[in-house]
């Protein structure tokens, strides 16, 4: 393995950690927008008391990940950020809305409380549609010549990348319902996303195999290496034994269990999305070599992450123990 490509590596799995921390955040205001039934101020406490500990430290990841992409990998960001600037700054206004609103949900004056609520549910709703658009035009290849409309709107506004960013929301909420499952003291509550949970996770199945279809027109490579490539039968495999193992832990309410299966589900799809593009960062052209800064730039860099990560990845660790362990030992768990 080159530095290029470990380097490479430490961004996906950055990406990785953002999608099944951050996107279940972002799930979480999905389930508050769709709170139904008589326990609806209940289902979105619950959402409130899930995320606000830790949604900030999520973005850490999503951080992480754009500074090793400009410094690393500068033609690439300069592709991305420039064919891409419109979802990008979309989603940049959604996480900002979000996160304020979210404050004053929280902490706002009670009778604006629900108007700032039903922001943060909206924001939570469009960031993510936004990230998978981003996601599918960056694995079909943009264009670099034509009038603003193909250059700007036309790869990320068209089907196949409006169904990637259709499956990153139903993925984000298919996680905010099972991790929700573990954070619920109530056995309502746990029934509850527990039915949202299994709902969807057969929608997650039915917006995989869309995006899949129209990749045949949209995303020739990644339907190539999701089809015929060495590695896609096994990963494939485990994908599917994950989804089961998820779906099966939710029917007899093995919360933990679900929450790892879930996890890793989702962790698998995106890797087949990365391995379907690689030896590209930004397809048909920015190859991870190709791209790559200056050797001494990515030693400099990795020796950075080493240093960084002895004080990030305890700090991460130490928050999500004061605040969800304690949290998660008190839940009442069912045979």
């Amino acid at each position: 393995m080159t530095l290029p490509d470990l380097l490479a590596g430490v961004i996906f799995v950055a990406l990785n950690a953002y999608a099944v921390l951050g996107g279940a955040d972002f799930g979480g205001g999905v389930w508050d927008l769709l709170a139904l039934g008589p326990r609806r101020e209940r289902q979105r406490e619950l959402v409130a008391e899930a995320i606000g500990p830790v949604w900030e430290a999520n973005h850490v990841w999503l951080i992480l990940a754009i500074v090793l992409l400009f410094t690393c990998f500068p033609p690439a960001f300069a592709r991305v950020g420039t064919l891409l600037h419109i979802p990008l700054s979309l989603v940049l206004i959604g996480i900002v809305l979000r996160g304020s609103a979210f404050t004053f949900w929280r902490y706002g004056p009670d009778e604006q409380q629900r108007q700032w609520g039903g922001v943060f549910a909206i924001a939570s709703l469009m960031t993510p549609v936004l990230l998978g658009t981003a996601a599918g035009a960056i694995g079909a290849g943009g264009r670099e010549s034509g009038d603003f409309y193909d250059m700007y709107v036309a790869p990320w506004l068209n089907p196949f990348a409006l169904s990637v960013g259709l499956f990153a929301l139903i993925a984000f909420a298919f996680l905010a319902a099972v991790y929700l499952t573990l954070e619920a003291r109530e056995r309502e509550l746990q029934d509850d996303f527990r039915r949202r949970a299994l709902a969807s996770g057969a929608g997650l199945f039915l917006a995989a195999v869309l995006a899949l279809l129209l990749s045949l027109d949209g995303a020739p490579r990644v339907r190539d290496g999701l089809i015929f490539a060495a590695w896609a039968v096994p990963l494939h495999l485990l994908t599917a034994v994950a989804a089961v193992s998820a779906l099966v832990a939710l029917w007899v309410r093995r919360w933990g269990v679900a929450r790892v299966a879930a996890a890793a589900q989702v962790s698998l799809i995106l890797w087949g999305w990365a391995l379907s593009q690689y030896p590209y960062i930004v397809p048909p052209d920015l190859s991870i070599a190709g791209a790559a800064a200056p050797a001494a730039t990515l030693r400099l860099l990795l020796g950075v992450l080493a240093v960084g990560a002895v004080v990030l990845l305890p700090s991460l660790y130490y928050l999500f123990r004061v605040f969800k362990g304690s949290r998660q030992s008190s839940v009442i768990r069912h045979p």
